[in-house]
């Protein structure tokens, strides 16, 4: 028996990264660029152990700022931490469990976690 034909592109090497919400490349994605107040942001602090061998990281979800804005923010995260950190697609990852100094930070900017 067959299953459902695909109706889109299965894999290609010609665009790189694609957007999780759109599919669009990543340096053309719109999704992070509409901006909405950040009283009305929702921002998800989680930490996550899966496929790191039991270390955990702090994850920062739902942040509506370009890939540049999330540098900065991560950036000035891990000083406030004194930890290592990186962005991926769109998410800030911050070694260590630091939850409740990111709340508080991410409070202090004008986020809603």
């Amino acid at each position: 028996m067959k299953g459902p034909k695909a109706k889109g592109l299965v894999y290609s090497t010609d665009t790189g990264r694609t957007c999780s919400d759109c599919g669009h490349p990543v340096k053309q994605c719109c999704c992070r660029k509409t901006s909405r107040p950040p009283s009305d942001i929702v921002v998800r602090v989680s930490r996550q152990t899966k496929g790191r061998k039991g270390n955990g990281v702090c994850l920062i979800t739902g942040l509506p700022l370009d890939e540049a804005e999330l540098k900065k923010l991560a950036r000035e995260l891990k000083k406030k931490c004194g930890s290592g950190g990186t962005v991926k697609n769109g998410v800030i990852e911050i070694q260590g469990d630091h939850r409740g100094i990111l709340v508080d930070v991410l409070i202090k900017l004008g986020f809603k976690p």
